[in-house]
Parts: structure tokens; C-alpha cells; sequence
């Protein structure tokens, strides 16, 4: 079978144009036309046609080069470079000019407050299009490795224990110091020796400076490199990271809010990441499902539960396991006389409150101890039963009984199809496993920027590139 062999050197009469070598149905050009359509004052992004001046870079086009180079976890600022003179598309999108990899850096770095807001503006674009309803809405999070080292992590253990041998070791040193001196006072120089004593002064200081900052900020570590990240715990070990946050639309599995929180879990993140979602979708949510991941009833308290039908499963719901014969919750409460009654009739008093818990305690006392279960319910004999109330016993009962309900179970089914599934791709496909920008600012920046770029390829294959860009055009 004969080969075909290409020519290089072939002349073309008329030479093609840049934007003559990009198909009209390429994604690039769906990419470019939702970045057009951006008003970038929303972003707080300058933008001045008529800028007069030593030029720069068009923001949109800089906007677009990110945007497009994270759709194919191209990221770092020297491969976006290396794209603009060896990529078709890449070059088609800045007009065949080639930035620099510190001016694309430099463009990332100091637009990351304005970059973090972008899935905000895409997803409301999504709300234009009839693409996003926001009824039904779904949230997770997952823990993504920050641009530091874990061994840069300290505690207040860990820096009071340096300190320590710090200390020891001046103190030798100091003692080495004044015997040389005395025997040999008219031989060499001990340059080295007080060059490792300056060092190790150096070293305390910035130990001790680290020390007091945890102390200020209360906070149970600090990571030199990036004083915002926190050590989280995944199936790879321990590193420095944060914790990513998106909340999916039911409608098309499209992103309507990311967010960066500097926690190594999602608990306590219910309110806040619900409420962001709420306002870009103008408060149409109606449902709100989570996993027990997000089970904090105090924070959960602060959505208005009838307005709004939370599913979400305690903790025990999750774990699938059947309750004891004795569990606290075959024990009925009495409102009025505020206490506990067991199946055999006891009752439990209330004894006292935990701050800490924030619940209040009941317990059986003496009584406990001639009931025929002693020993099956209870093997206390100094107070007997004890059950802790939590202030929030109501909210949590309520969500309990809700997540039993065939409808709320069904609802709940779909969650791992939409909010896992953007993960899935971001993480694997994308290969985004870990940030590029240190600080939250950065990351929520680098978030944010990923879940547009998610969503632009959600509708792409949805509506097709000309589909898109004919809907970004004519939203109505």
C-alpha cells in the first residue's frame, strides 16, 4: 500500500488567515464569545477601547487565553506561553501576538479579586439562557492540595519544641564560645562559630514570630509558605490545602456558585454556600440537598427551614446502621415538664447544660439502678441513663424525619450524578488536583475560573459551539 507524504515546503497562493485556519464550530470560538459577552466592569476589570498610552494586552483576550488554557488544564503561565506560538487555537485567540509567561502571570495575579467573581456573571448568563432554573439545588465540596508544603505546616507544639532545641543550642554554642576565647585568645578567627550562633538567633526569632501569630490568631496551625491554607487529611496523607466548594443546578448539572473555605471539612458550610448560590439564582431555590458531610444543626439553623426543604441526613441516617434498643431516641421527651420518660416509664431529669456541645444533659439518677434493663440501657451507677438535648433538637429531628421520606430519598439519589460529576472532571480530566496561587484570594480566583470553564463545556456539548455562541448572543 502506497504512503502519503505531506509537503512543508508547498506554496499557498492567497494565504489563509488566522482566523481562516480555526473552524467556525471549534470550542475556542464558544470560549471567546462568552468572554465577549462579559461586561468586565462587573469584574472590575478596566477596560477602555480608547486607552491611550503605552499599550497593553486586552483584558477580554488575556480573560480568554485562561479561560480556554484551564478548559485544557494548561495552567501555569509558561505553558500558556509556549501555546500562544506552537497552538493554533491559542494563537487565533491572541491575534498571533505572544505574551510573555511573567506578563500572564502578572495579569492572573493582580485581576484574581475580580477572576474569583466570573462564575457568578457565567451562571447568571445560564439563568438568562433558561439554562439554570435554581429549584433544586445540590452542593459538595472536596479538598484540593494548596502551592505549599505540608513540612511548612507548624503548630504551637511543633514551634515551642524548635524553640526548645533552638535554645540548647545557642546556649552550647555560646558556652564553646567563651572556652575558645579563654584558651586560645591570641589563635584564629571563630567566624564560623558566630556565623551559626547569628543563624540559629535569626531561626529563633522567626520561630518565636511564628509562635505569636498562631496564639493572636487562634488558629491550630500556620503554614509559612501560604498563611491561609490548612492541613487537610485525604486518602494520599496529609498535606497543606483548602476545601472547594460548588453548589450544581438539577436542571443540566451546571455550577451556580464556587467557593474556597480554609477548613479541612465541610461542616458548618450549609448557610453560607447556600446563601451565595440564593443570590444568583434571585432566592428561586426551592430544595437544598447536601450529604452529613455538612451536618452542623447550628449552622443549618440559620436557613429558614420552611421556605426553603432541606435534605440532608444526620450523621447515624448516613452510616446505615440500625439504632439500639436503648438508643435516646425510644426515649420520648416531655415538653412541658422538660424531661425524658424511658419505655419503662423512668424519668429523666434535667441536670445540667454543656457549653461546649451546646445541649442540655438528663439523667436517670438512683432510679435507674432497681430498673429491670440496668446493665442493657445503662452500667452508670452514679447518675444512670444520661441523654444530651441538643438547642437544636428541633431542626435536626425535623431534617431526620424529612430524609425518611420516599420523595426526599429519591431527590437525594441524584446527588452524586450532579455534584460529584463536575469534581470527576475537574480533578481527572483537567488534572486540577492542586492550586497554582497561594492565598484565598488566589485560589477562590483559580476555583472560579475552573468552574466557568466547566460550564462552558456543559453547555458546548449541550447546544453545540454555534448553538452557544448564537444563545451568549441572544440570551431571550
Amino acid at each position: 500500500m502506497a504512503y502519503k507524504h505531506g509537503e512543508r515546503n508547498q506554496a499557498v497562493f492567497f494565504p489563509k488567515t488566522i482566523d481562516e485556519c480555526v473552524a467556525n464550530d471549534a470550542p475556542v470560538r464558544a470560549y471567546a464569545a462568552f468572554i465577549q459577552a462579559i461586561d468586565l466592569n462587573l469584574l472590575n476589570i478596566e477596560y477602555d477601547p480608547n486607552k491611550v498610552g503605552n499599550s497593553s494586552y486586552n483584558p477580554k483576550t488575556m480573560l480568554t487565553l485562561l479561560a480556554y488554557g484551564y478548559s485544557y488544564g494548561l495552567r501555569s503561565s509558561r505553558k500558556l506561553e509556549r501555546a500562544c506560538h506552537d497552538i493554533l487555537p491559542f494563537i487565533w485567540i491572541m491575534g498571533d501576538l505572544k505574551p510573555d509567561h511573567k506578563t500572564i502571570a502578572e495579569f492572573r495575579r493582580k485581576n484574581r479579586n475580580s477572576i474569583k467573581k466570573i462564575i457568578k456573571l457565567c451562571a447568571r448568563m445560564c439563568v438568562e439562557m433558561d439554562l439554570i432554573d435554581g429549584n433544586v439545588l445540590f452542593m459538595d465540596g472536596s479538598r484540593l492540595r494548596a502551592n505549599a508544603s505540608v513540612q511548612n505546616s507548624w503548630t504551637k507544639k511543633k514551634a515551642m519544641k524548635a524553640l526548645e532545641e533552638i535554645d540548647e543550642r545557642i546556649e552550647r554554642l555560646l558556652n564553646e564560645c567563651e572556652a575558645v576565647d579563654e584558651e586560645e585568645k591570641d589563635m584564629g578567627s571563630l567566624v564560623k562559630m558566630n556565623e551559626e550562633l547569628k543563624d540559629k538567633k535569626v531561626l529563633r526569632e522567626r520561630i518565636a514570630g511564628i509562635l505569636e501569630k498562631i496564639s493572636k490568631e487562634d488558629s491550630s496551625s500556620l503554614n509559612t509558605t501560604d498563611e491561609d491554607c490548612v492541613r487537610i487529611h485525604s486518602r494520599q496523607g496529609s498535606h497543606a490545602g483548602y476545601n472547594g466548594q460548588i453548589v450544581v443546578d438539577d436542571k443540566n448539572g451546571l455550577i451556580v456558585n464556587s467557593d474556597v473555605v480554609d477548613t479541612n471539612c465541610d461542616n458548618g458550610q450549609f448557610s453560607s454556600q447556600l446563601q451565595q448560590a440564593q443570590v444568583v439564582v434571585d432566592g428561586k431555590c426551592k430544595t437544598a440537598v447536601a450529604d452529613a458531610g455538612y451536618v452542623d444543626w447550628e449552622d443549618i439553623s440559620n436557613t429558614d427551614i420552611e421556605k426553603t426543604d432541606i435534605i440532608l441526613p444526620s450523621c447515624f441516617q448516613a452510616s446505615g446502621k440500625e439504632k439500639k434498643a436503648f438508643d435516646a431516641s425510644h426515649f420520648q421527651y416531655d415538653e412541658q415538664n422538660d424531661c425524658y420518660i424511658c419505655p419503662v416509664g423512668i424519668k429523666l431529669l434535667h441536670s445540667g447544660y454543656d457549653p461546649k456541645r451546646k445541649c442540655k444533659i438528663y439523667i436517670g439518677g438512683k432510679a435507674c439502678l432497681k430498673c429491670v434493663n440496668f446493665g442493657k440501657c445503662t452500667k452508670n451507677k452514679h447518675y444512670g441513663k444520661k441523654i444530651r438535648r441538643s438547642d437544636y433538637e428541633k431542626t435536626r429531628a425535623k431534617l431526620e424525619k424529612r430524609y425518611e421520606e420516599p420523595d426526599a430519598k429519591k431527590i437525594y439519589n441524584k446527588r452524586k450524578t450532579k455534584v460529584e460529576h463536575p469534581f470527576g472532571h475537574i480533578k481527572r480530566n483537567l488534572g486540577f488536583g492542586h492550586f497554582l496561587l497561594r492565598g484565598l484570594e488566589g485560589v477562590r480566583a483559580e476555583w472560579s475560573l475552573i468552574a466557568c470553564v466547566f460550564n462552558i463545556t456543559r453547555m458546548i456539548r449541550m447546544l453545540g459551539v454555534n448553538g452557544l455562541i448564537t444563545k451568549i448572543r441572544s440570551p431571550g
